[in-house]
């Protein structure tokens, strides 16, 4: 008995601690889902321009844990997001990555819906509902084809909608980028509003995560490139560029809730192709 409850205690150690280093690379959404962004952002002007500087008075202590999270990947994450590549079909991997995207769905509706943003609620609900049914539980993304773009919300950014938008730069032990606000909004989001704790038993609950976050590295594989030609310093390459991305998310949240805007979007777009 003691054997067995040891054995079932690591092998939930190695599930949590393994998912956690992961997720370095889950917020690095920047990179990951270039076409994320609800089709409505495109009415909102780039914030990049006015975060010129970048909050981060805890340099020395994110710089270390930095240097900690990229050896884990080094040597640990990543082997495992090669060979997950190398041996799954690319259009069984992308039908992962939807089922998983759909998963996330749940607590972005919920954020919608605490953000006040009741156009985008009935809009991620509608997605949410759609590639569970017709999408075969999220496998196919039939609502991109419907015009329902991809969408993802958290409850960091529900704080800043509601004032809370200035916020120092932190990096997390496993977790990588974020800020005290944002941090405050992982177990929010994980524990109170997503799908996982209610998924019994535990095992297969961290045995799922895992694999979303396996299949999540995996697709940050063919970034990386890009961030190693472009980066001097990977530190503040991957600092800035997650400030910028939530700073443009808090500003674009602030007109979600306009369903005019995504169709005066459209309409310029074809007046500028036109002229």
């Amino acid at each position: 008995m003691i054997g067995r409850a040891w054995k079932r205690r690591s092998q939930f150690l190695f599930e949590l601690a393994l998912g956690m280093g992961l997720i370095f690379f889950t917020s690095m959404t920047f990179a990951a889902d270039p076409d994320s962004a609800n089709t409505n952002a495109n009415a909102v002007t780039d914030t990049s321009d006015t975060s010129t500087t970048v909050a981060d008075p805890y340099e020395k202590f994110n710089r270390g844990i930095f240097a900690f999270n990229d050896k884990i990947d080094k040597y640990i994450l990543k082997p495992i997001a090669t060979f997950y590549n190398k041996v799954m079909p690319h259009p069984l991997a992308r039908g992962i990555r939807n089922f998983f995207f759909n998963i996330d769905t749940v607590p972005t509706v919920i954020n919608d819906a605490l953000q006040a943003n009741f156009y985008q609620t009935t809009r991620d609900a509608w997605r949410l509902g759609i590639n569970s049914t017709v999408g075969i539980l999220g496998f196919f993304d039939v609502a991109k084809h419907m015009g329902l773009a991809p969408n993802r919300e958290d409850f960091g950014l529900t704080l800043a909608r509601w004032g809370y938008e200035r916020s120092n730069y932190l990096v997390l032990p496993f977790f990588g980028p974020s800020t005290p606000r944002d941090t405050v909004g992982l177990p929010v989001d994980y524990y109170v509003f997503s799908v996982y704790p209610h998924i019994h038993p535990a095992s297969t609950r961290y045995e799922l995560y895992g694999a979303g976050i396996v299949s999540r590295r995996a697709e940050l594989l063919s970034f990386e490139n890009v961030m190693q030609q472009a980066a001097l310093d990977r530190y503040v390459f991957v600092r800035d560029a997650y400030m910028q991305r939530r700073a443009w998310l808090i500003e674009r949240n602030k007109e979600l809730n306009d369903p005019y805007l995504e169709s005066d979007n459209s309409n310029e777009k074809n007046s500028q192709k036109n002229s």
